[in-house]
């Protein structure tokens, strides 16, 4: 039994993180890597079958690891998005879900041969576009954000109103097994308004509860996030006894709420949450696809297989043409969204449990509901996930897959830099507060920001122009130390940058802890002044090619890599490959980078 667990344990923690690495590392969709890893696992080897191993407590677990992703997914819908996203949200939540549910049950009945009780679940379960699966496919896509908003927002708010669907769905088909059709309004309605008005209240109340005991000091720090995440699975529970799905709802609200309420310390749980989201979705695709029984995969046929193709091909882009006609969309936009609707987790729990019933109840075909949406997750999650960015670059909805640079502070030295770098073609802005410190990149055509990254809108600017590194290059040091802090768990610790805050201050133990500040930009000396003084006797930023030394010496004025980074009268900055990556020096590199043909190399020289 032990080692049954430790089997368990390792290929499910273990296989799920180290497929987010390799994803990572090789720019490939975790999803399909983790549905891989599934099928390896379960059909495949016959090494892991979770609701086997636990027993009757697997599919609550499931629920409630679903309904931490929605909690999750809702803390990140700021009404403010919605309105730059406009219009085309409120259809692709309001007006296609219904349209594709239509639309599905046709292509289920007459394409896939289901009778027309299955039918109409399997249509009401493809309608939901699984956040776990979309918002990992965001976070690998630099996206315009305005179609970025729409993917997320029909993500996230049709996961619940999809489960609540189908679970209608289904008594209602119960319902009619018994012949007992004047339930559905007498019983079913009634019972579906109630349970909606319950989700609402209990996913706003808990938010309100929150704000009111955080404002007045009624919270200890150490138990705001604990019991942000207990009362996340507590409205989700007693939601859900009242009717299957409303909890969905009810962590969706409540996540919403905290968001537009503006709870004091968020920060610090959108942090934890979204580490604890990437181990969660790892694990859940891991067992529900490990779960899969051969039997299941055996009842795939040709009528499913083309039933697959006319729900991607057919019935998305129909549905979403239909719903956005006279929208404010572009063609490319219609054409992007009609075909990315990658499907998740909600729909696999829902078609394993609501098709299982519908089986038992004697509905004829309904043992084809599930194969019939494991192929359309499968399908998706393949095509959707290695489409999504060369489809969206195509149709020119990415931003530049060029690393861009972000450098913080307008000063005459900094711009002199940035110019260098806008000169060569690599991304890079110049951020300010103050609008005459940003006058002369903004002539030189050097993009600009205007904005405090320390505030709430300061941040959504920027994530409306990503970049990849940053250098703090403002005069005050602690400011830098702020702004890479604030930062670093969005660019990664080692991308974040500032001028030196002093020798002193580089003490570990004694000075600016690593965790307050970047990394320093070249030599522990070269502090704001420094670079200052140097472009005032007339040194500046040049770019040359790297020349890889020949035999006996350098070429090209080009140092060999293991120099130091001040080499008599000139100081090197940076590194910049092309599409690849910008490597900034710094005296904290533990191993100096070596560049290659074709590199260009920054530096500071006199004239």
């Amino acid at each position: 039994m032990q080692d049954n667990l430790a089997i368990g344990i390792l290929c499910v923690l273990g296989g799920g993180i180290g497929a987010q690495w390799v994803a990572w590392r090789f720019r490939l969709p975790a999803i399909v890597l983790l549905f891989a890893l599934g099928l390896l696992y379960g059909p495949g080897l016959n090494l892991l079958h979770p609701s086997a191993a636990i027993g009757g407590y697997f599919h609550p677990i499931v629920s409630l690891a679903v309904a931490f992703i929605v909690f999750e997914g809702g803390l990140g819908l700021d009404f403010r998005q919605w309105r730059a996203a406009g219009e085309g949200v409120l259809r692709l939540t309001v007006v296609a879900l219904p349209i594709n549910w239509i639309l599905g049950a046709l292509a289920a009945h007459f394409v896939g041969h289901l009778h027309w009780g299955a039918s109409w679940l399997f249509g009401a379960i493809i309608v939901v576009t699984g956040p776990t699966v979309v918002l990992p496919l965001l976070r690998h896509t630099k996206l315009r954000p305005r179609v970025a908003a729409f993917l997320r927002w029909e993500a996230i708010l049709n996961d619940p109103v999809g489960a609540i669907l189908a679970t209608l769905v289904l008594e209602f088909l119960m319902i009619q097994g018994n012949r007992h059709s004047g339930m559905f309004m007498a019983e079913i309605v009634p019972h579906l308004l109630f349970a909606t008005m319950m989700a609402l209240g209990c996913g706003v109340f808990p938010a309100v509860l929150v704000r009111f005991l955080s404002t007045r000091d009624l919270i200890p720090e150490i138990l705001r996030i604990p019991i942000i995440l207990t009362l996340a699975m507590s409205v989700f529970a007693v939601c859900n006894f009242v009717m299957e799905g409303a909890g969905l709802m009810a962590a969706t609200v409540f996540g919403m709420a905290l968001t537009n309420m503006h709870v004091i310390g968020m920060s610090e749980l959108r942090r934890i949450k979204e580490s604890l989201g990437v181990l969660v979705v790892s694990c859940l695709f891991v067992m529900l696809t490990a779960d899969l029984h051969r039997a299941v995969l055996e009842r795939l046929s040709l009528p499913i297989v083309a039933m697959t193709l006319t729900v991607l091909f057919v019935v998305r882009p129909v549905g979403i043409l239909l719903s956005t006609i006279r929208a404010n969309l572009s063609w490319q936009e219609r054409l992007f969204v009609g075909w990315i609707a990658p499907r998740g987790i909600v729909a696999a729990a829902v078609a394993g449990v609501a098709g299982l019933q519908l089986q038992e109840a004697g509905y004829p075909s309904a043992d084809l509901v599930t194969p019939g949406v494991f192929a359309l997750i499968a399908t998706t999650m393949i095509l959707h996930g290695f489409s999504l960015r060369p489809l969206a670059r195509a149709l020119r909805l990415t931003l530049s897959d060029e690393p861009a640079l972000a450098i913080v502070g307008a000063s005459a030295w900094s711009t002199d830099l940035a110019g260098v770098l806008h000169r060569l073609g690599c991304p890079v802005m110049l951020v300010d507060t103050y609008t005459g410190a940003l006058a002369p990149a903004s002539r030189a055509g050097i993009p600009i920001l205007k904005a405090e990254l320390l505030s709430d809108e300061g941040l959504e600017s920027l994530e409306e122009r990503p970049a990849d590194y940053l250098i703090a290059a403002t005069p005050d040091a602690i400011y830098n130390g702020l702004v890479c802090a604030r930062l670093a768990p969005d660019f990664g610790r080692q991308r974040v940058f500032q001028v030196s805050p002093g020798v002193a201050r580089l003490d570990l133990y004694r000075g600016l802890s690593r965790d307050s500040r970047g990394r320093v930009l070249g030599d522990p000396a070269w502090n704001f002044t420094l670079f200052d003084t140097l472009f005032e006797r007339g040194w500046r930023f040049r770019s040359i090619p790297f020349a890889p030394p020949p035999a006996g010496g350098a070429a090209g004025g080009t140092p060999p890599p293991g120099e130091p980074l001040a080499e008599g009268n000139r100081l090197m900055i940076m590194t910049v490959r092309k599409g690849v990556a910008i490597w900034i020096r710094s005296a904290e590199d533990e191993v100096p980078v070596e560049p290659l043909a074709g590199d260009t190399i920054i530096i500071m020289s006199p004239p």
